[in-house]
């Protein structure tokens, strides 16, 4: 009864194994890509306060104007850009990131386009296009000696001539990968050259943990390069590095132009993000530093006291994530069918971990594991893994 393109897409893995455990009340659940932390005080009270002043009405497609000065101002200061500001001119602010990359598709996609993603991804970044009609190119990373990267002539190959986007998540869900520097360069050249758009999904941009990795407090990537004119998008959201994933708040940076016509696409889909809702994130911005420094400091030490704890377990193969919030690990000969290790974790031992298949067919044979979590949820987390390998094998 559906569109093809919807028929044809599989439901979430995730959502099976989360299924597969219901009315099970003593879970250690790790499969959602959120941290167990409710969203500070200060961004809070800042929703509060506009519900209390009646800010309960439509406003412009694209955002308050006060959010979106604020995001240009945050933007242009972190990223060092060059050319000049990012103004106001080039942020859309949306109901979630999601929504933003839902709505960049809508905006550059035709039925039949080539899209080329960067994989295993979170599956919204292949699914999003195939609803649309494009014809979805999927690039593998490599994981060799304890190192997910990119074979970038692989990636260059793929975008030929005549391709309508390239879509990258950087750092990575759910690998953790990074890509460097020089490798964004060489994609910019290259999409610049034929006239394809780039499309960076800067979720975790600023969740990044090791110094070689970060560059002036955030991933690499080509924002600060970038001439406003060119096809160039960066989505990002509030849900990860200011801790507000229930707020549904996300924003885009993109060429005048396409701003200026992408409201039309706002106003067909959601009209506009709610005000109270902005103005949590307007103060979020404005007086997170502090916030984000001490979240990346707790999801690095989480993350060094996972990749200790596994790796201390027999036969489990890992590779450390540079960024975002996730360890993707395997157990060769045991974690192959990673949905049917998957459910049989949660309804033996009551640990639920999201199956490497939800993340497309080069996942498969891995887990991942969300670890913006407290220490003891982490190591209790190990213990069940320990227990149901001394069990099962």
């Amino acid at each position: 009864m559906l569109r093809t393109s919807l028929d044809a897409l599989p439901a979430s893995r995730i959502r099976e194994v989360a299924n597969a455990a219901l009315g099970r009340e003593d879970l250690v659940k790790f499969w959602f890509g959120e941290g167990d932390l409710p969203t500070p005080r200060f961004i809070r009270e800042a929703a509060k306060q506009a519900l209390d002043a009646g800010e309960t009405f439509y406003n412009h497609n694209l955002g308050i104007l006060e959010l979106r000065e604020e995001l240009a101002r945050y933007l242009t200061a972190l990223h060092r850009v060059i050319h000049g500001q990012i103004g106001s001119d080039r942020i859309a602010v949306t109901s979630a990131g999601i929504n933003a990359l839902s709505l960049i598709n809508q905006a550059i996609l035709d039925p039949g386009n080539r899209v080329v993603v960067v994989t295993p991804v979170w599956p919204n970044l292949t699914s999003i296009p195939r609803i649309l009609g494009a014809d979805v190119v999927r690039v593998a990373l490599d994981c060799k000696a304890g190192v997910w990267s990119l074979d970038l002539d692989k990636l260059l190959d793929a975008a030929r001539p005549g391709t309508r986007a390239v879509f990258v998540s950087s750092p990575g869900n759910p690998t953790g990968w990074v890509m460097p520097q020089a490798q964004w360069n060489a994609l910019r050249a290259h999409c610049r050259q034929h006239g394809i758009w780039l499309v960076a999904d800067d979720a975790y941009e600023r969740l990044v943990y090791d110094e070689a990795l970060i560059v002036d407090g955030h991933a690499p990537g080509v924002l600060a390069q970038v001439e406003p004119d060119e096809r160039f998008i960066s989505a990002n959201t509030f849900s990860k590095s200011w801790t507000m994933t229930g707020w549904r708040l996300g924003w885009l940076v993109g060429p005048p132009k396409f701003i200026a016509d992408f409201a039309k696409i706002v106003e067909f889909n959601t009209s506009c993000a709610p005000t109270f809702v902005q103005r949590a994130g307007l103060v979020a911005v404005r007086d997170g530093d502090l916030l984000i420094a001490e979240t990346q400091a707790r999801l690095k030490l989480a993350r060094d006291l996972l990749v200790q704890r596994l790796s201390a377990l027999p036969d489990v193969e890992l590779a450390r994530p540079g960024g975002a919030m996730y360890l993707f690990f395997r157990l060769p000969g045991r974690s192959d069918d990673s949905l049917t290790f998957a459910k049989s974790l949660v309804t033996t031992v009551g640990l639920g971990l999201a199956p490497g298949i939800a993340f497309g067919q080069e996942g498969e044979g891995y887990v991942r594991w969300c670890f913006a979590a407290t220490e003891a949820l982490i190591e209790r987390g190990v213990e069940r893994l320990h227990s149901y390998l001394q069990q099962h094998y």
